[in-house]
């Protein structure tokens, strides 16, 4: 049965919690929709972050921004959208998430959102 785009993040233990280390991950096939012209917008998604006690299970990460494809939201809103979601679910020390979307319009657009815990 092939897989199906989910909102769900799974997450483990952190193996390591009493070290700060990072986790990198790349995404360079994500897709949205532009929610103005119902075009596909394309993008490499950067995800870095230091756990704290969860880690995020990587199969449920594809299936999550799967989830992305036929959704219409402007660039900001989604690169945000991610770390909130991501946020919500691992409560990390520390995130970043990067969205470099392909050249709309004769411009290239990189949005960064950040998250340090308190």
């Amino acid at each position: 049965m092939p897989s199906s785009p989910t909102k769900t993040l799974d997450t483990f233990a952190n193996p390591n919690p009493a070290r700060d280390y990072e986790i990198r991950f790349e995404c360079p096939e994500f897709t949205c929709v532009c929610p103005k012209t119902g075009q596909p917008d394309f993008a490499t998604i950067r995800i870095s972050y230091i756990p704290d006690q969860k880690c995020v299970e990587l199969k449920s990460l594809k299936l999550y921004l799967w989830t992305y494809r036929d959704e219409g939201a402007f660039h900001e809103a989604v690169t945000n959208r991610i770390l909130d979601d991501l946020v919500q679910a691992l409560d990390p020390r520390q995130m970043r998430v990067e969205g470099d979307f392909m050249v709309r319009g004769g411009i290239h657009t990189v949005v960064v959102a950040e998250h340090h815990k308190r």
